[in-house]
Formats: structure tokens, sequence, C-alpha cells
């Protein structure tokens, strides 16, 4: 079945491109843009579809894995070996962008037409620590934080309500019952929102195509190719660091999280794949409670593609107006994507908001964003599914950390 299903989705990949391509190519510019509206609707609906889910499925997975450690401490110790992880990864990550970004040299010789640009311009703001504290990281109500879709609060508030479930002698029978249970009904509706998933990908790759054309790939092939590059060198890092780490049964992993990843990639969310992402997990043979436990963090702390999108597209934009920025500055710009990159939520377009905020800090052009939006679905797709693999990876090696890696009875 599962067989079956990735068949039907790299279908709906290839009918899209093809579809989307005999749309830009037949008809009239406007005809074009309508067909891409209406095909727009069915994404939509199946990524609004998504969105509901993931408040209750964070928290209620959350809770129950916090719920199964032992105690305190080792909820403490898994999230230490977590964000160890995720700060290693992250550093990685942005080097890699910079590094490559800056060997590339893809904004060099590119004109830029500041007029054009301002018309896409996103206004971003600085980040502050005290906004990131008060705004990003402690909700003043989880109902609005769960309303929004705002990963990173629920997440802080589930650790408290997980760890503190954990203290109680008898453990909340009833509470910790309801909780598994409300998991395994969201898993259930999960399951039926992915069945139309292909017809997601289909419609979300006919749309793009059929508005921009493959022609848009030639105008900016150094940039996209360059950033694909950065982003093939990062996935073999991290499947080296898995084998390293988990053996050779990483290659059961690799093979088990593709539908993840070309629902991530399709869809440029990678929202979307994570109800699909902890079930392959689980099939693996990552222990619940830790695959509860790191995927969600990953979502707020553990985006390795789209950080590394956000310095190598922030260099980009600063070479297209030759502003050189240097070595001291280009340090301090990796420490502050540190920070804003952690609230960054893993649906689409949330880096270009960073990147704003980011450009906004350098004093470097806005405008610039505008060059960057034309292709920015075919570099968010790549981005999305990366950060799939990001935690994918992390919720392994810290389960071999933690040794909560079961062999599953039929290897």
């Amino acid at each position: 079945m599962n067989r079956l299903f990735t068949t039907f989705v790299v279908l709906a990949m290839v009918l899209g491109v093809a579809a989307g391509w005999a749309v830009h190519t037949y008809l009239p510019a406007d005809e074009a843009k309508a067909v891409a509206g209406n095909l727009s609707i069915i994404t939509t609906v199946f990524l609004r579809a998504i969105k509901m889910i993931i408040a209750p499925l964070v928290f209620s997975t959350l809770v129950a894995g916090i719920a199964h450690m032992e105690d305190a401490a080792a909820v403490g110790r898994v999230g230490v070996k977590t964000m160890f992880w995720f700060i290693t990864a992250s550093i990685i990550s942005l080097t890699i962008g910079l590094v490559m970004v800056q060997w590339i040299q893809p904004g060099v010789g590119v004109a830029a037409d500041p007029a054009a640009a301002a018309a896409a311009t996103i206004t971003g703001t600085e980040l502050t620590l005290k906004d990131f504290l008060t705004t990003h990281l402690i909700p003043d109500s989880i109902i609005k934080a769960m309303a929004n879709n705002e990963i990173l609060p629920i997440v802080v508030f589930s650790i408290f309500v997980g760890t503190a479930v954990a203290a109680i002698d008898d453990r909340a029978p009833a509470v910790l019952a309801l909780v598994e249970q409300i998991a395994a009904i969201m898993l259930k509706v999960t399951g039926y929102v992915m069945s139309a998933s292909p017809l997601a990908i289909f419609a979300a790759l006919a749309a793009i195509i059929s508005t921009k054309g493959l022609d848009i790939l030639g105008a900016y092939a150094k940039f996209v190719g360059g950033f694909y590059l950065s982003l093939g060198i990062l996935w073999a890092l991290l499947f080296l660091a898995l084998i390293v780490f988990v053996g050779p049964r990483a290659f059961r992993l690799i093979a088990g999280i593709r539908q993840p990843i070309l629902l991530a990639f399709s869809t440029a969310s990678s929202e979307a794949a994570y109800p699909g992402t902890l079930e392959a997990l689980q099939k693996f043979g990552v222990s619940r409670k830790v695959a509860s436990f790191v995927l969600p963090l990953g979502y707020s702390f553990n985006l390795d593609g789209s950080m590394m999108y956000c310095t190598f597209a922030t260099l980009f934009i600063a070479q297209i107006y030759g502003v050189h920025l240097t070595l001291s500055q280009q340090i301090t710009m990796l420490g502050l994507l540190m920070v804003t990159s952690k609230g960054m939520a893993g649906v689409p377009k949330a880096s270009i908001v960073v990147i704003a905020a980011t450009l906004a800090y350098f004093k470097l052009p806005e405008a610039g964003i505008g060059l960057i939006l034309a292709v920015d679905q075919l570099l968010d797709m790549g981005r999305s599914a990366t950060n799939v693999v990001g935690n994918s990876v992390a919720s392994a090696v810290v389960a071999r950390w933690e040794g909560e890696i079961e062999v599953p009875a039929k290897a």
C-alpha cells in the first residue's frame, strides 16, 4: 500500500508539472492565471486541513511522550541532548549556506530592477530577544497559540503539562489516557487527510507552473542550482551522521521517510509532512516517547533547510546590490538567524519574513525580497523537504543516544 501511495505521489508531481506547462503554453496569461487560482483552492483546502490537525496532534503526542518518561530528570536529559543536536545542526546549516553563496556568487552580475522589486516587498521588523521571549516562546494564552498554530508556544505549554503529569505519583491515569486517545484519534484523522495528498500535490505544482512557466528556472539557474547544491551537501552530511550513529539500519529510515519528503517538497510545507514523519519514525523503531518529544521541538528549533536559505538568500540580495558584508557582520548574521529562525513556523513563506527582518537589521535594501519571490516557491519546496530530513535524523540520533530504538519484529 505504501509503495502504491508513493507511486501516486510521484505520478501527481509529474502530471502537475505537465499540466501546468500545457496551461502556461496554450492559454492566454489571464486565463492561465484563473486556472492557477482555481487549482490553488485545492492546495489551500488541503493545507488548512493539515493545520487544523497540528495543534492537537503536537500537544497530545508531546504530553504523552513526556509523561511516559521515567521522571523529570529523564525529560531534562533528553532535552539537553536534543538541543545540543539542534544547535550543532543549525550552525552547520547556516555555515554551509554562508560558504556556498560566497563561493558560487549567484548575485554577482544580476541586474536589479528596484522599481519592479519594490512592488513585491515584504516589510520585516527586527526581532529582539524580548520579542522572542514574550511573543514567540511563552504564550499569554494557549488557546490563542493553538488557534494561530504557533508551534513553539504549544511545545512550551506541552512540556510543562507533560512534566507535571510525569511528576505526579500515579501519573494522572485518567488525563494520560485521555491524551493518548486524542493522539490516536488525531493520527486516524491524519490518515484521512493524507489520502488526498496526491491531488493536493498535483494542484500545487500545476498552479505554480501555469503562471510562472518553465522559463523562470533559466533566469535564476545559478541561484536555484547553487541553493540545491548546498541542500545536497547538507543532506549528505545528515545522512552520514545518521549512518554513523544508527548504523546500517539508517537506510531503512531513509526509505521510510520518502513519502513525507515528497509531500513536503510538493506542497512547500514542512508542517504538512509532520504526521507522516511521526508515523515513519515509529515504524522505523524510534520509541513513541522520544519521537513525540524531539519532532515537535524540531519544528521550532531545527528547520535546517529554512535556516540555510536565510543566509543564502540574504547574501544573494547583498551581492545583487553590490553590498559587501565584513566577516564580523557575517558572523553576526549567523548569530541573529540562530535566534530569529527559532520562532519560524514550518509553513510556506515563513523564511521570507525572517529574511526581511535580517535585511532591515543590516540596512540592506528590502526591495531585494521581490527579486527572490519569483522562484521562492521552488526554493521553498527544497527547504521544506530538508526540514523533514533534518528532524527525522535528529529524532533517530537522539533515540539512539537514549537506547530507545526498537528493532521491529520483521526487519
